[in-house]
């Protein structure tokens, strides 16, 4: 029997059933075959896509995780040429002990190449070192029209660009070449301080964001009145010695997935105001693993099981300088008095280092993330925020989208004629379907 396989934020409920190969070149073949039989397909890699963008229309997926070999490093140039399957964990785990990290890791290591080249993923240097996009060299491009297509700057140019952030439809990526950057550490030197609220935050912002390579914050999304935005500001930088080593600590799971969410307005209350009460008024230095500082999560194995059966969305935007402050500030009221809202609320500055992409989503300007448990009064909620967001010249991320309409999306991403002119024929998904067709 076939495995199923579901978006992380299990909203919309989708299953797609896996079909799995092994080798490259395998991959035209089985997009002809599984078009001739449903349609269309689309690749899904390990699943950390919240939405529906990683969701064939057909519910026929190419499980691409099995294409999980490195071809080629060079530890001179610090290069790694590997399969579209390999996780980031997996590229760290080989270049770390060489004296090489990514240039830019998103809040999960368990993503793997393709999927963070489809999502142009983003970290906290966007400020620093832009896109993931902006340090891929080459790829190999598989079409169902063309074959096997190298894609650089400079070869095939317009499919290298709309691959980048193209969300899986352009072609099924095969391999790709990534640029790593040197450290002399896997620990991170960070900074600590909490705020007060959102003025205090972008403030901070202001200060030390050009003075470090990482920069977020947590905000809590529940504080209202003098206290609206307040939260924990971290910055952080490679330490300039100490060991070159793999977390291998244990990790815990979520067993099961429970029949309600465990995230509610009373567990959210407590958890907020003791984190933001942990945490020193004044700035603390500290050094902390690489694990710790880039992936809290990922230590909890399936924890998106805790938002119950219904599943939860994320609802992650971009706000441009001009706009920001204001328009964060009344989109944090709004959620505030909902009551509604998340445990990891992420609130940080983009830079204006542009992707070589044509749908990437970071812009100047401030990005809000915060994951809500499915529930029928979210459509309203969001409806707000989406009006604050777009009169602002903001934007969401469709890589953890699951309710933005096409209007909204066709006004912010307006390169998208570009990528439906490039769309493989025979790749479609669910949220193509409900913002372009």
């Amino acid at each position: 029997m076939s495995e199923l396989l579901y978006s992380w934020g299990k909203y919309p409920y989708a299953p797609q059933t896996a079909h799995t190969f092994y080798w490259r070149n395998e991959l035209q073949n089985q997009i002809t075959r599984l078009t001739d039989a449903y349609g269309s397909t689309l690749p899904y890699g390990n699943g950390r896509s919240y939405g529906d963008s990683c969701l064939a229309i057909s519910s026929q997926a190419l499980h691409m995780r099995s294409l999980d070999r490195f071809i080629h490093v060079d530890w001179q140039k610090g290069t790694v040429l590997a399969e579209a399957g390999v996780t980031l964990a997996e590229i760290l785990a080989l270049a770390i002990p060489h004296g090489w990290f990514l240039c830019v890791t998103p809040g999960t290591q368990f993503a793997t190449l393709g999927g963070a080249i489809a999502n142009d993923v983003h970290g906290k240097n966007h400020h620093m070192r832009g896109t993931f996009g902006n340090h891929i060299r080459r790829f190999g491009l598989v079409r169902s029209d063309q074959g096997m297509l190298t894609c650089s700057l400079t070869e095939n140019s317009d499919l290298y660009a709309s691959t980048i952030g193209g969300l899986g439809l352009t072609g099924i990526i095969a391999w790709t070449e990534i640029q790593l950057m040197p450290i002399s550490s896997s620990q991170i030197d960070t900074s600590v301080v909490r705020f007060s609220n959102l003025a205090e935050f972008f403030t901070l912002s202001a200060e030390l964001d050009h003075q470090h390579e990482y920069s977020v914050a947590w905000i809590d999304c529940l504080a209202k009145d003098n206290n609206a935005g307040r939260g924990v500001f971290i910055v952080g930088d490679h330490a300039p010695y100490g060991p070159l080593e793999i977390e291998t600590h244990h990790k815990m799971s979520i067993p099961l997935t429970p029949c309600f969410s465990l995230i509610n307005n009373l567990s959210l209350r407590a958890f907020n105001e003791t984190y933001w009460r942990f945490h020193p008024p004044k700035q603390t230095f500290k050094r902390s693993s690489y694990d710790s500082f880039f992936y809290p999560l990922d230590s909890l194995l399936h924890w998106n099981r805790i938002y119950g059966r219904k599943g939860f969305q994320q609802y992650q935007c971009v706000i441009p300088d001009a706009a920001a402050e204001s328009a964060t500030k009344e989109l944090l009221k709004i959620i505030a008095k909902s009551g509604q809202g998340s445990f990891l609320a992420v609130l940080k500055r983009c830079g204006n280092i542009a992707s070589p992409g044509l749908m990437s989503f970071p812009l100047p300007g401030t990005s809000l993330a915060l994951d809500f448990p499915q529930n029928p009064s979210l459509a309203a909620l969001f409806d707000r925020l989406d009006k604050i967001v777009h009169e602002a010249g903001g934007r969401l991320y469709p890589a953890k989208d699951a309710h933005m309409n096409g209007i909204d999306f066709r006004k912010a991403y307006p390169a998208w004629e570009k990528l439906e002119a490039l769309r493989d024929p025979s790749l479609m998904s669910r949220f193509w379907k409900r913002v372009i067709l």
